[in-house]
């Protein structure tokens, strides 16, 4: 599973909050890390491999890397950073050029749902783009209130 977006969105949020129930405010920068989980799925055991890539974009070959390495893709987006939103278009489409396969799983995620008052980006204009045009999947989550988080993952 590789997590995309642009920085400070809170991909790294996500995820501490699903394998760690924990969330801390403070943004750090990400370079790239890679985070394993065993789960045990009708009994048997499947290893999950959780990419936290680089909100920034000077990492060109790392990102198309791990483009080539995934399997599934989460890309997030802020619900108060419209830029954010455009930063998910440009790598699904990259994604796809990569993969070369229009039907690679795509989750499509709305973070930072908590943040009514700041919102910038219509959570109906993202359905019908992301559902209907894309042909992808769409959640709005919030690692800070431990909302939808698992949902992303079940996606996936």
């Amino acid at each position: 599973l590789v997590f995309m977006g642009a920085a400070g969105v809170g991909k790294t949020a996500l995820i501490k909050r699903f394998l760690q129930d924990s969330f801390d405010p403070k943004h750090r920068r990400t370079v790239e890390e890679l985070h394993s989980k065993e789960y045990e799925v009708a009994g048997v055991k499947v290893t999950i491999n959780i990419m936290d890539t680089s909100g920034s974009y000077s990492f060109p070959a790392m990102r198309k890397l791990s483009i080539q390495n995934g399997d599934a893709f989460a890309l997030v987006y802020s619900v108060d950073d419209p830029e954010s939103l455009e930063a998910v278009k440009r790598l699904r489409e990259e994604i796809l050029e990569v993969k070369e396969d229009k039907f690679t799983p795509i989750v499509v995620v709305g973070n930072k749902k908590d943040r009514m008052q700041e919102r910038r980006v219509s959570a109906d204009d993202v359905l019908v783009k992301v559902e209907l045009d894309w042909n992808n999947c769409f959640l709005e989550a919030s690692a800070k209130e431990n909302e939808n988080v698992m949902e992303v993952f079940k996606e996936l």
